[in-house]
C-alpha cells in the first residue's frame, strides 16, 4: 500500500496515565492494528501531507470513540504527528482490550475496558477530560455532554469534531437549548462520509454481524429496516442483494417517498410487526421499537439495532414483561413474552456491527478517519471560532475523496 506505514513497538512503555483491562494483551492487539495500517492509504497520505507542518506538534487530543483496531490506528497516527492523546471507549461493549493494551503500550493514555458499566464509563469520561484538551474527537457527543457537566475541564478546548448521526442529533439539540459552549465540526454531514461510512460500511458490516450472530439466511426473510436514512439505506440495500424482501418504516414523508421509489415496501410500524421476520433499528432516536410492536410480532422474531446508542429498542420494556429469558447463542438473547412467542435480541440492543461484529472494513473507516484528521487539523490551525454547528469545509471533504480516488487507481476529468 502507498504511504507511511506506522511500526509499532515491541517493548511495553511503562506509562502510568493509563487505566485499562490488562497490558499484557498489547502484541495480539499490536498485531490487529498493523493489519488495518496496511490498508488506510488516505489517512497514511494525509500523514504525510500533516507532518510537516508542525499543527499538532504540542496539542492535547481527547477521542471518545469504538475503541478497536482501526480507531487505534487513527490513535496512533495523530500521536505521531505530535499530538499527546487521550482517549476512552465510547461504547463499552465495543472496546477492545488487547487494542487498548497496545495504545497503552505505545504512550496513549488510555481509560477504558470492555464491559465498563454506566459509572465506570463515567468515570473514563473524566480522566479523560483531565487532560483539558484543546480539540476533541467525539462519536455520539459523549466528551461533549461530558464537558458541559464538567465546564472546568474546557478552558483550551478549540473545538469538537462529531463523527456520528446521533452524535450531530444531541449537538443540535444542545444549540437549540442555547447551552452549547463550543464550536462543533459536523464530520458526519460530510458527502464522503455519510456516502461512504454511514451506507456502504454500515450497510456491509451489519449483515455481517447479523449472520454471524444468528447463523442465520437472509434471503426469503421479510426484512424490516426501521428508519431511511444513510445508515438504513445501506442497510436495505445490502439486504435486497441478499435476496430479502425488504421493508421500511419512516416518519419523514421524504424519506419515505425515496423509499418507496427505490422498490422497498413502505409501512407503519405496526402493520410491518405484524409480518416482519428481522428488524433493524437505524435512526439515531430514542425507543422507535417499543413493546407495543414488539408484543405484535411472530414467534422467532430478531431484532437488532444499528444506531450508535442502545436506546432505539426498548430493552428494558422487554425485560420486565418477559416471561423468562436466556443467551441463546453467544450475544443473542431469547425473550419469551405471554402466549410462548419467543423475540430473539442481538448485541443486548447496543450497536449490532460493533458490540456484535468486527465493525466496518478498514477501507471505509480510512476515509471516515481521514476526515477526522483534517478536521481536527482545521480545528487546531483556525482561530476558535463562535459556539455553534458547523459543517466540515467542502475542501477538506473533497481533498479526502480525492486522495481516495487515487489510491484506488482511478483517474477522473
Amino acid at each position: 500500500m502507498p504511504g507511511h506505514v506506522i511500526r509499532l513497538k515491541k517493548g511495553i512503555t511503562m506509562d502510568p496515565l493509563y487505566d485499562i483491562s490488562n497490558i499484557s494483551l498489547a502484541s495480539e492487539g499490536r498485531r490487529k492494528i498493523e493489519w488495518v495500517s496496511q490498508r488506510m492509504p488516505v489517512l497514511n497520505k494525509l500523514y504525510e501531507r500533516f507532518k510537516s507542518d508542525g499543527v499538532f506538534k504540542g496539542s492535547t487530543v481527547a477521542v471518545s470513540i469504538h475503541l478497536e483496531a482501526k480507531t487505534a490506528y487513527l490513535c496512533l497516527i495523530i500521536k505521531r504527528l505530535g499530538a499527546e492523546v487521550w482517549a476512552t471507549g465510547s461504547n463499552p461493549f465495543s472496546t477492545k482490550d488487547d487494542v487498548c493494551a497496545a495504545l497503552a503500550e505505545e504512550g496513549v493514555h488510555v481509560f477504558a475496558h470492555h464491559g465498563a458499566t454506566e459509572a465506570e464509563h463515567e468515570n473514563e469520561l473524566r480522566s479523560l477530560l483531565s487532560s483539558r484538551p484543546q480539540v476533541v474527537l467525539d462519536d455520539g457527543a459523549d466528551i461533549c455532554t461530558a464537558v458541559h457537566r464538567f465546564p472546568e475541564y474546557g478552558g483550551r478546548l478549540k473545538g469538537i469534531s462529531e463523527e456520528t448521526t446521533t452524535g450531530v442529533l444531541r449537538l443540535r439539540a444542545i444549540e437549540s437549548a442555547g447551552k452549547l459552549r463550543y464550536p462543533a465540526v459536523t464530520v458526519n454531514n460530510a458527502k464522503s462520509k455519510h456516502l461512504f461510512d454511514n451506507r456502504y460500511g454500515t450497510g456491509q458490516s451489519t449483515w455481517t454481524a447479523i449472520t454471524h450472530l444468528s447463523n442465520l439466511t437472509v434471503g426469503g426473510k421479510k426484512v424490516v429496516i426501521i428508519g431511511y436514512g444513510w445508515v438504513g439505506l445501506g442497510i436495505a440495500t445490502i439486504a435486497r442483494g441478499m435476496g430479502a424482501h425488504v421493508i421500511v418504516c419512516e416518519i419523514d414523508p421524504w424519506k419515505a417517498l425515496e423509499a418507496h421509489m427505490d422498490g422497498y415496501e413502505v409501512m407503519t410500524m405496526e402493520d410491518a410487526a405484524r409480518t416482519g421476520q428481522l428488524f433493524i433499528t437505524a435512526t439515531g432516536l430514542e425507543r422507535v421499537l417499543r413493546l407495543e410492536h414488539i408484543q405484535l410480532m411472530n414467534s422467532g422474531a430478531v431484532i437488532g439495532n444499528a444506531g450508535h446508542s442502545d436506546v432505539e429498542i426498548d430493552v428494558p420494556a422487554i425485560r420486565t414483561a418477559a416471561m423468562s429469558a436466556k443467551e441463546a447463542r453467544e450475544n443473542v438473547f431469547e425473550y419469551v413474552l405471554p402466549g410462548e412467542r419467543k423475540i430473539y435480541l442481538l448485541a443486548d440492543g447496543r450497536i449490532v456491527n460493533i458490540a456484535g461484529g468486527m465493525g466496518h472494513p478498514a477501507e471505509i473507516m480510512d476515509m471516515s478517519f481521514s476526515l477526522q484528521l483534517a478536521s481536527l487539523h482545521y480545528l487546531l490551525r483556525t482561530p476558535q471560532r463562535k459556539p455553534g454547528v458547523y459543517d466540515l469545509p467542502v475542501d477538506i471533504d473533497e481533498l479526502v475523496v480525492r486522495e481516495k480516488l487515487m489510491a484506488e487507481g482511478i483517474t477522473i476529468d
